[in-house]
């Protein structure tokens, strides 16, 4: 599958799609990013008068490019009819930067295993100054679609 295939089957849709683009992809890991809208509904709330993107947002934001796509292209030889969906099964992350709106951060991957169906992740979160805005590890089951 190609990069543009991948975000095809990504099972998301806005608001609650975190991938803008999928910049490298092989068996080893995945590059995307993605720029935070300015005007997601989420920014109201969190802060008031000082908004910051949540870190359960930050986490998702790495296992969609991170954990999803890769997981959809390590299935790519699977029928696409047939790919279910990739759930996150556990998280350890560690935050060092606040991501305001409007700006824009690079999620890098690294497949650690991937047997059994289920795919375990290093993942970075950089900041268009190349700055750590958090890091860990991601896991997630691989599932396939049920006929019938």
């Amino acid at each position: 599958m190609n990069t543009q295939e991948i975000l095809k089957a990504l099972p998301y849709s806005y608001p609650f799609l975190f991938v803008d683009e999928l910049s490298a992809i092989d068996e080893n890991g995945a590059t995307g990013s993605y720029t935070f809208n300015p005007e997601l509904e989420f920014y109201k709330g969190h802060f008031k008068d000082n908004p910051v993107t949540p870190g359960v947002i930050l986490t998702e934001t790495m296992a969609q490019i991170g954990l999803v796509c890769l997981g959809i292209h390590l299935m790519g030889n699977t029928d696409q009819q047939s790919i279910g969906h990739v759930m996150l099964t556990s998280t350890a992350i560690d935050f060092m930067k606040p991501v305001f709106p409007g700006e824009k951060v690079t999620v890098v991957s690294e497949k650690v295993y991937f047997r059994f169906k289920k795919l375990h992740c290093t993942v970075s979160m950089t900041n268009a100054a190349g700055e750590t805005v958090c890091k860990g590890t991601l896991s997630g089951m691989v599932t396939l679609k049920l006929n019938g």
